[in-house]
């Protein structure tokens, strides 16, 4: 089977995910493995997540979106979700996922923005 890898591009200390694609289980699994080691090998202390090329996701795809903020958040990386759609949003409420302590921004330009005053840098 072919799993489609999400970039993760580093930016100073941080990385960077833009994911232009709708996801499938595998490639959320495989994104959820390749940012944590990520994060480990890099020792990012932020992570800007983009979304706004995704329009829907499903339940397990919103739990693995959750778990790698946790996860992230366990490893001393902050995470900013950006470009949240509104179908995505009320996905992610509907299910009980409230990323309540999860910084959001409209766009990339801003989610890092968010992040420098995150992180006070």
């Amino acid at each position: 089977m072919i799993y489609m890898r999400i970039p993760i591009l580093k930016l100073h200390n941080y990385l960077l995910i833009s994911i232009q694609t709708e996801i499938d289980d595998n490639t959320a699994i495989q994104f959820q493995e390749d940012l944590l080691n990520k994060i480990h090998q890099s020792g990012s202390s932020g992570v800007v997540i983009d979304l706004t090329s995704v329009d829907i996701i499903d339940s397990f795809i919103a739990k693995v979106l959750g778990d790698v903020v946790t996860m992230s958040d366990l490893m001393g990386a902050k995470v900013v979700l950006t470009g949240i759609q509104p179908a995505v949003a009320m996905t992610l409420i509907d299910l009980g996922i409230h990323m309540k302590n999860v910084p959001t921004a409209l766009d990339l330009e801003q989610g890092l923005i968010k992040l420098y005053q995150e992180l006070g840098e």
